[in-house]
């Protein structure tokens, strides 16, 4: 789930992570065979697979599988590895827009498994066009939150890379890049010994809506259940979590 409200989703992805960690790996390591396949296995010239390599180490996929993926990717292995991006738009519970980015051998299987869970889960499918146009393309870097890093500190290190704003996320922070500077930017962080959790492309609301509880829960669980398949890649909503709805849901993890 990517978005505005991800740092305030943070406790609900960690309280499911242990039961979803096949899975989880099984995405990561699709994504370092599609950035080895598009821009081949040398990490000096190929900064997606740099990043999606990143990503996997900090969710503690093993080193040897990695290594096979990257080799699988940039066919080394012999392997044909061969998946179509695909992004589906609808609407979940109370009109919350989604674009759910699918990455599967398999098109028509994708598109019945999305359009079977939106359905079951309060959501609806929405024609092509009619929600991506509320998103816009950007590099989004995500920093947890470390005592001695400030959000002055991070706005000063990648201010000259390009970035557009950084955002306090209450957990961690967020810089906003135009996705062509985003490289830029991270290199810029790590030349200021900032370290960061993901640096990727992704689709940032260009307004968010506030929802309540009751319609927070139900967008959790339908992002919950879209997530569980395995041709689903990445989550993108326009909905945000007011504090004091915040701390309502913190109470049910408790």
């Amino acid at each position: 789930m990517s978005g505005h409200s991800k740092w305030a989703t943070t406790k609900h992805k960690k309280a499911i992570i242990d039961s979803r960690r096949a899975k989880s790996f099984a995405k990561l390591i699709k994504n370092i065979e599609v950035a080895a396949k598009i821009g081949g296995a040398d990490l000096s010239g190929n900064p997606t697979l740099v990043d999606a390599i990143q990503k996997a180490k900090k969710t503690s996929v093993p080193n040897d599988n990695i290594d096979r993926a990257v080799k699988r990717g940039a066919g080394l292995t012999g392997e044909s590895i061969d998946y179509q991006t695909i992004m589906y738009e609808g609407y979940g519970p109370h009109g919350v827009a989604l674009l759910v980015e699918c990455l599967t051998d398999n098109k028509n299987r994708a598109a019945a498994e999305v359009r079977t869970i939106m359905s079951r889960n309060g959501g609806t499918m929405a024609d092509p066009g009619s929600v991506a146009y509320n998103f816009n393309r950007k590099g989004v870097i995500s920093i947890t939150k470390v005592d001695g890093v400030s959000e002055d500190d991070i706005l000063m290190a990648v201010l000259d890379a390009g970035a557009e704003e950084v955002n306090d996320q209450g957990g961690g922070f967020e810089v906003i890049t135009d996705p062509g500077q985003l490289v830029a930017a991270r290199t810029a962080l790590q030349e200021a010994g900032i370290d960061y959790d993901s640096s990727e492309a992704e689709f940032v609301p260009s307004l968010t809506v506030d929802v309540d509880a009751e319609t927070a829960r139900k967008v959790f669980r339908l992002i919950d259940a879209l997530e569980d398949s395995d041709d689903v890649q990445n989550i993108f909503a326009n909905f945000s979590i007011p504090s004091d709805v915040q701390a309502e849901l913190d109470a049910d993890e408790d």
